[in-house]
């Protein structure tokens, strides 16, 4: 993954970005400690907290539990109990007001747990991964490593989070799409191609920068086609000169109108001359095309994904959606509309047309629910996908070509590469195993299964689509999605995709 690497983090909050598979996680797994390099040194303050990107929780233990803190509060309960075990004494410390400490580092989070005794079963993904966090930091860390922290976290949630890692006053280290998080760090550092290159300020200075050098790239690499150009052009009317002179040479040659060792030393002189000049040109073009190879590399990679299938096209007026029954929901939806009429009421939801909904809300207001009923509801009136968070109806033992190809069995090796190279598999990519895609490259896959299916969807439902995808893979998918014909239902807290998507309205839960 990495040779060579070298790089120093500093103090404050430090956004660290790249693309899914550039090694961000195993970079993060360096500085913690959980894996040694085969050679080089790590250096960071111990010990370093580490916020994993999927945070798995034992539903059964209780959040005191996770907290880390059941040892104090258990010898804390058998001194209240009458114990004078200085066993016990010594696990309490000073540390006789743990359970007010830990609600209050949990209400700094948004968490207003009275009972540290619940099970984590009980709490919502979001919450789950705010009570990860709180033990961390609990712990007291010299150094906060965080991955996507704020997956599955509502709006209000992640402007808490920001909020926490604004006050703290160790390193952080933080890998995040979400953009907001991103403008408030100190510094941005770009994991690319095995190198760490820094930035001072946020995310948005570190793109100025990028789009500055990349607009530069793109001139050189204008004017090294046109120097590639030129020096072809100047080789062939180079050649077609050296063709006149020989044939030239050849007729006098052969009317043998001066002395045959005036015409062989003429030949001789030619064929030097010749070589010298076709030497150069080859030299030039050669050089021109080995300038134009090294301005291309400065160029990112910045193909389309395409989902802009006709087939997948609605009229304006056709019905997708109907649910005239109450949603299960635990709460009634409601309708939040920039434009035009109301589509959302407490005898439930309609969709017309190519319409693109965003369905929005804190953590467990019912936005997954929506979903799952809306796909098995008899109210749909359009072939419809569902894609839900974790993907986990893609079969991770197979490839790529082999998911898509299964979706269809009707279909030709032809036509299922063209799709796929519609989604950026192209070549030996769509060999990969689904098991060993990246975030941003399953979603691509998931994509290219369920529209490769008969008959194709005309509505699309995505559930929270961005969470562990980085930049660049959001943005390519808010740009693919803003050119999907058909209709679109989207579960998502970030407000700049949903907008980026094309989202026309939204309903609140």
């Amino acid at each position: 993954m990495f040779d060579g690497l070298s790089a120093a983090f500093p103090e404050g909050r430090t956004a660290l970005v790249g693309r899914n598979g550039a090694g961000k996680s195993t970079l993060f797994r360096l500085l913690a400690g959980e894996l040694t390099p085969a050679r080089g040194s790590v250096a960071a303050p111990q010990p370093v907290a580490v916020l994993p990107q999927d945070v798995t929780l034992d539903a059964d233990r209780t959040v005191g539990e996770t907290l880390g803190v059941s040892p104090v509060r258990d010898a804390l309960r058998r001194i209240e109990d009458g114990s004078v075990d200085p066993a016990d004494f010594d696990a309490v410390g000073e540390d006789w007001d743990v359970d007010a400490r830990c609600r209050a580092m949990l209400g700094r989070l948004g968490l207003q747990f009275e009972d540290l005794d619940r099970t984590v079963g009980t709490v919502s993904g979001g919450e789950a991964t705010m009570i990860a966090l709180a033990g961390l930091l609990l712990a007291g860390p010299r150094a906060l490593l965080l991955d996507e922290p704020t997956n599955n976290l509502d709006v209000v949630a992640r402007g808490r989070l920001r909020e926490v890692i604004g006050a703290l006053t160790v390193p952080v280290i933080v890998v995040s799409h979400d953009l907001d998080l991103l403008e408030s760090v100190d510094a941005t550092a770009e994991l690319r191609a095995g190198r760490i290159r820094l930035f001072g300020g946020p995310y948005s200075h570190y793109r100025q920068v990028i789009e500055s050098e990349q607009a530069a790239a793109a001139q050189r690499v204008s004017d090294a086609r046109n120097d590639l150009r030129t020096q072809r052009t100047e080789m062939v009317e180079a050649r077609i000169k050296l063709d006149r002179r020989q044939r030239y040479g050849k007729k006098m040659q052969e009317s043998k109108r001066e002395p045959k060792m005036i015409m062989g030393l003429r030949k001789q002189q030619a064929q030097v001359s010749a070589g010298r000049l076709r030497g150069a040109h080859e030299g030039e073009v050669e050089r021109a095309a080995e300038a134009l190879e090294e301005a291309r590399n400065r160029m990112r990679d910045d193909k389309r994904i395409r989902i802009d299938l006709p087939e997948c096209a609605l009229p304006a007026r056709r019905e997708v959606l109907a649910m005239s029954s109450p949603l299960p929901l635990p709460h009634t939806p409601t309708p939040i509309m920039p434009t035009g009429p109301s589509s959302a009421d407490e005898d439930g939801i309609s969709v017309v047309g190519p319409e693109r909904v965003g369905v929005v809300g804190r953590n467990g207001s019912g936005k997954t629910t929506m979903l799952r009923a809306i796909a098995a509801s008899g109210g749909l009136r359009v072939p419809a996908a569902y894609l839900p968070q974790r993907l986990d109806f893609l079969d991770d033992g197979v490839t790529v070509a082999e998911a898509v190809a299964d979706a269809r069995p009707e279909a030709d090796v032809e036509a299922v590469h063209a799709h796929l190279a519609r989604l950026l598999f192209r070549g030996h990519s769509s060999e990969k195993a689904i098991g060993a895609l990246s975030g941003g490259e399953r979603l691509r896959a998931a994509l290219g299964v369920v529209l490769f299916r008969r008959p194709a969807p005309q509505l699309l439902m995505l559930d929270e689509p961005t969470n562990n995808l980085d930049i660049e893979s959001v943005e390519r998918l808010a740009d693919a999605l803003r050119g999907w014909p058909g209709a679109l239902i989207v579960v998502s807290h970030d407000a700049r995709f949903l907008a980026a998507a094309g989202v026309e309205r939204r309903i609140v839960l």
